[in-house]
């Protein structure tokens, strides 16, 4: 059984957050967590996905604030043992949720090529054509809540 939380920034479930994006995410890339934007990730709202036998952290991601109508998911990562058990979809749902509840009416993203199927399963749709950052083609998607 897994469960979504709301996790406190600099809780040590905020740390085993950031050591679980960096795993999933930088890690592959080469890349690394830049200080000077830990600072901001203060002002989010982060969620994680626990696995309720052991207690541990299995996913997570970041919502951050655009403007008073859009907030943006960021940083979605599963455990590499847990991908293909709906633990994804069960974090963008559950942030969905909190988004809505907060008064946000629409979710972004920047989603990498090799998810934008999964996005689009979850009534995501296309909203640009390719960027880059930081070396990774993106595509930038919406949802209204």
């Amino acid at each position: 059984m897994i469960k979504c939380i709301d996790v406190e920034f600099g809780s040590s479930r905020y740390k085993e957050l950031l050591d679980l994006r960096y795993k999933i995410l930088l890690q592959p890339l080469g890349l690394k967590f830049l200080d000077s934007y830990r600072e901001e990730e203060a002002n989010f709202l982060h969620i994680g996905c626990i696995d309720n036998s052991t207690g541990e952290l299995i996913g997570g991601l970041i919502l951050a604030p655009i403007d008073d109508e859009e907030i943006r998911v960021m940083q979605v990562a599963v455990d590499v043992v847990h991908q293909g058990e709906g633990i994804g979809k069960k974090l963008i749902e559950y942030a969905e949720s909190v988004a809505k509840k907060i008064g946000y009416s629409r979710i972004v993203m920047h989603a990498m090529l090799s998810v934008v199927g999964f996005y689009e399963k979850l009534g995501f749709s296309q909203d640009s054509d390719l960027f880059e950052e930081k070396g990774v083609n993106f595509i930038r998607m919406v949802k209204e809540l």
